[in-house]
């Protein structure tokens, strides 16, 4: 694949951000990119506005056509390294792996190699020609689960589109702090922390966020849960999860302290001891294959850590019973 192929990306922009400045349109309508970033690619002449160079600044009157082209460069400041990878799909062009915790998703300030990119570049050096390597979403460091990399710029367009249309399902398994009395959804909009500027929070200039949310099992302070996700905030599950009081076991950012029951038993206390990431994994995705246009999907169990978190928790709860 030629490193120099041009990439275009097209999206209206909707009446509802009339008035808005262009950087501050394209947020919303590119959200899987920075807006340093696309404010680079303005000031480059990489954007157009009904075929017209504007300015970041520049306001948008809604209904215009916004193209973004993304030339397909190297990245030739990641480094491929012989990290194993446990795929679960792969064609010309998907891959589709389980990530652990502990591995970081993309090179970043404090983790500038070790990171799943690192790994997909040597097992897959043709990557290197598409932008951010094929990665079209992320998990949290801490984090386990599904993810998916585009293989082909084809691929690519197709599924950050399915990410903004939100035809791409994403299912997560979790144990929260407390008992959920039932299923619901969380609809509250996040962006940075007014204060800690490392943290998000729920507040009102955040961007639009939904998670759903459904009872999987009760025990006696906690509750398994499977969450689904219409949006991709950065954090979404950890800060909704929060936001209603029921933070995600083992969180070390928005956790909080850890609640128990009576009298909990030696060995759930141990568990929960020795549990060091937030017990969140990404169990299910679904989308539509890029080549065939069908409904594909994949699932991949918990992993042992949490598995074993639950076991604890389900012989907490018959050992006190009644």
């Amino acid at each position: 694949m030629s490193a120099d192929i041009p990439q275009q990306l097209v999206r209206h922009v909707p009446r509802a951000l009339a008035g808005l400045r262009l950087d501050q349109a394209m947020s919303e309508l590119f959200d899987e990119y920075s807006r340093n970033r696309i404010q680079q690619w303005i000031r480059d002449g990489h954007v157009t506005v009904d075929g017209r160079i504007f300015r970041p600044r520049d306001r948008v009157a809604g209904g215009e056509e916004v193209c973004l082209e993304l030339a397909a460069e190297r990245k030739t400041c990641v480094v491929a390294q012989e990290i194993p990878l446990a795929l679960i799909y792969e064609d010309e062009d998907l891959l589709v792996l389980n990530k652990p915790a502990g591995l970081v998703v993309h090179p970043a300030a404090g983790n500038p190699d070790g990171t799943l990119l690192n790994a997909l570049l040597h097992r897959f050096p043709e990557l290197s020609a598409l932008p951010r390597g094929g990665l079209v979403h992320r998990l949290d460091k801490d984090t386990s689960g599904i993810l998916v990399v585009a293989r082909s710029l084809r691929a690519h367009t197709s599924l950050v589109a399915q990410l903004q249309d939100r035809s791409m399902s994403r299912i997560y398994m979790a144990v929260v702090n407390r008992v959920v009395t039932a299923g619901g959804r969380v609809d509250a909009p996040i962006g940075r922390h007014p204060v800690d500027r490392k943290r998000m929070a729920v507040v009102r200039s955040g961007k639009p966020a939904i998670t759903h949310y459904r009872v999987v099992q009760r025990y006696r302070m906690h509750t398994a849960l499977e969450l689904r996700l219409e949006s991709g905030r950065t954090h979404q599950i950890r800060v909704h999860m929060a936001h209603i009081r029921h933070p995600v076991v083992g969180d070390p950012v928005y956790g909080g302290r850890q609640r128990l029951a009576a009298e909990p038993s030696p060995r759930l206390i141990d568990v929960l001891e020795r549990f060091r990431r937030q017990a969140l994994h990404a169990v299910r995705l679904g989308l539509i294959h890029p080549a065939t246009r069908k409904r594909v999907g994949w699932e991949t169990p918990v992993p042992q850590d949490m598995e074993e978190l639950l076991s604890a928790l389900s012989e907490d709860a018959a050992a006190n019973a009644n």
